[in-house]
């Protein structure tokens, strides 16, 4: 890959990650962290999204639970998320098929997935 493709690749993460980094900050006692070199947002320890690149596509991870994962999995914009799904996550393709990101729908996925998480330790 060359260095311009390379750049533009990162300014695009960079972006994502900076409206994702907006998303989780305004959930209560969301911080960051990163895991497996991604960046993890996490309440209370546990895990509730995580910004990462699988087989060249950017996605978000999020948790669904597993009653609810294959109503996602039928869209193609989801993936089983690879080491997590079998726990109950999904992962959302970003700019699947050259669409814009819908980030009231990262922002829904992302607070669905907080409080799925955060509800186990209450």
């Amino acid at each position: 890959m060359g260095l311009a493709v390379r750049t533009i690749r990162e300014s695009a993460s960079a972006q994502v990650l900076s409206r994702l980094r907006a998303v989780c900050a305004a959930l209560p006692d969301a911080h960051e962290t990163v895991a497996f070199g991604h960046p993890t947002f996490r309440v209370k320890e546990r895990m509730f999204a995580v910004l990462e690149e699988y087989r060249g596509e950017l996605t978000v991870a999020v948790k669904v639970g597993k009653a609810m994962q294959s109503v996602f999995l039928k869209d193609a914009r989801f993936l089983r998320t690879p080491y997590l799904g079998q726990h109950g996550w999904v992962s959302l393709r970003l700019n699947a098929n050259g669409a814009a990101t819908d980030w009231d729908e990262v922002a829904s996925l992302v607070r669905g997935s907080y409080e799925l998480v955060s509800a186990k330790r209450r």
